[in-house]
């Protein structure tokens, strides 16, 4: 369990630009070299043109020049939304920690949460 990189989160959600839902989101994502990468949700009047805090995380550590099969484990203050756990699930990542509403903290891995997965 990544309790450590869901505490991560929970401290940097506060950064999370959610003037509309005022429901803030924290990410942080830990590659196998140990390095970790943090995000939030940032949302758009344009409400679709927001950004999903493990997006946010995860694109931030690709422009650093990870990729696919480089994530040990993700952390985030909620449950991954659909669209994300598609990303979870592409980029190979070995395990998800999220807080359920009720607080408590789980760990599945990305095909536990989107069982039959969109592949190319």
């Amino acid at each position: 369990m990544s309790l450590d990189l869901v505490e991560r989160a929970l401290e940097i959600s506060s950064r999370a630009y959610a003037p509309y839902s005022k429901f803030q989101v924290g990410a942080s994502v830990r590659t196998r070299d140990g390095q970790v990468f943090d995000g939030v949700n940032v949302e758009n009047a344009a409400y679709p043109l927001g950004v999903c805090a493990e997006k946010s995380a995860l694109a931030t550590a690709i422009t650093a020049g990870y990729g696919p099969g480089d994530f040990d484990a993700i952390g985030i203050t909620a449950p991954p939304c659909g669209g994300c756990r598609q990303w979870l699930y592409e980029l190979r990542l070995d395990a998800v920690s999220y807080r359920r509403d009720s607080g408590e903290v789980v760990t599945a891995t990305p095909a536990e949460l989107l069982p039959d997965s969109f592949e190319l």
